[in-house]
């Protein structure tokens, strides 16, 4: 497969690009939430924007109600959401939950997805319990009450989760918390009883909670799937998750890069456009080469998640890592070649930064992302 887009897809990235520019830009968005405080850390009417011209049902089935389409064009949204640095609930609601509702049942689809779909609901995803991205330790308690099941224990860093309508909560519903076996999803409306918020600000401005769920009662319909057997439809959500982290990391690299080649054609010292010093220039050209190749890494591992081949979850974590870690350059390039100005806030560099951050994080960090390739490789 080629690694370039299809007409159809260049003609979605031309509208998406030009929507985003213009009202998901920096100043407007997440300047305005961010100095206001807002609580939920993005803006409703935005997402209803994103609803009116489809977006929001990309990877939902066009049974109910969505596009059918996959996650090259996903990614070419989350691209240009993270090149304006947009707060937007698109990636863990219009890709992870929409990937996790994807298997549940009619009543579970009816009861979300059209609120999904119309820009009125926002979903959050519920996975860890602790600093760091370990999925692979499922703690959380889900036990048998009557018809349903009672929720036990805590969840860490689940963006949105404060604001959403449901949480796609993964919980243990037999053996220990290593098992791999024993996971079961289940669809939470956000007001149960029994569930509390801590809400935080993470370093991009967005909220994030520690979500305590003690005692929550849910009926068998809040299953996802299987219970015991969600461990596959995890990895499943888990991949469209970290695929659309990495999508959108390329857009803040590009963002990044973009703003300050821009810079090195305008600013002077000694009397000459710093961009026509070699040793800057080659940094440019270092950086553009990275990026050029996360870019590349990210649409293989879109295309195969697409094609359903069994390779691409070991390219969804090349794609992360390599996203991570270009990105990471392009930010910190970035600082250092604007020189002091580029530590103060009246620059959009620092921005970037922050943003980079917190998707390193989301769903598995390089490190954890290059650990798993060698894993999968069988080393």
């Amino acid at each position: 497969m080629a690694l370039y887009h299809t007409e159809d897809q260049a003609m979605l990235a031309e509208t998406v690009t030009g929507f985003v520019a213009e009202h998901g830009a920096i100043k407007p968005q997440l300047r305005r939430l961010r100095d206001a405080q807002d609580p939920a850390g993005y803006d409703m009417a935005l997402w209803k924007q994103f609803a009116e011209m489809g977006l929001t049902g990309i990877l939902v089935a066009e049974a109910d109600g969505g596009l059918g389409l996959g996650h090259v064009e996903a990614g070419i949204v989350l691209r240009e959401i993270g090149r304006n640095l947009t707060p937007s609930p698109f990636l863990a609601t219009a890709v992870v939950g929409a990937t996790a509702l994807g298997a549940a049942s009619d009543e579970l689809k009816g009861r979300y997805l059209p609120g999904v779909l119309a820009g009125d609901a926002v979903l959050a995803l519920a996975i860890d319990e602790g600093a760091k991205h370990r999925p692979e330790r499922i703690a959380l308690k889900a036990e048998r009450a009557g018809n349903g099941f009672r929720l036990t224990g805590t969840k860490d860093f689940v963006v949105h989760g404060a604001t959403a309508d449901a949480l796609i909560v993964a919980a243990r519903t037999s053996g220990s918390e290593r098992d791999h076996d024993g996971v079961t999803l289940f669809a939470v409306p956000r007001d149960s009883a029994g569930i509390g918020h801590n809400a935080v600000r993470l370093v991009d401005s967005a909220v994030a909670s520690h979500v305590t769920f003690e005692g929550v009662e849910l009926d068998g319909g809040a299953v996802i799937g299987e219970v015991d057997g969600g461990r596959a439809l995890l990895n499943q959500v888990l991949a469209a998750g970290r695929i659309g982290a990495a999508a959108e990391l390329t857009g803040v690299g590009s963002g990044a890069f973009a703003i300050t080649t821009a810079y090195l054609k305008t600013r002077k010292q000694f009397g000459k456009l710093i961009g026509e010093f070699q040793a800057l220039q080659h940094r440019a050209a270092h950086l553009y080469g990275e990026l050029e190749i996360a870019e590349a890494a990210v649409i293989k591992a879109q295309q195969l998640l697409d094609a359903g081949s069994e390779r691409a979850d070991l390219m969804v974590s090349v794609a992360k890592a390599k996203a991570s870690r270009a990105s990471n350059l392009a930010v910190r390039e970035g600082v250092q070649m604007h020189g002091g100005v580029g530590m103060t806030d009246e620059y959009d560099i620092g921005l970037y930064m922050k943003r980079d951050r917190a998707l390193a994080e989301f769903l598995g960090d390089a490190t954890y992302h290059a650990d798993r390739v060698a894993t999968l490789s069988g080393y």
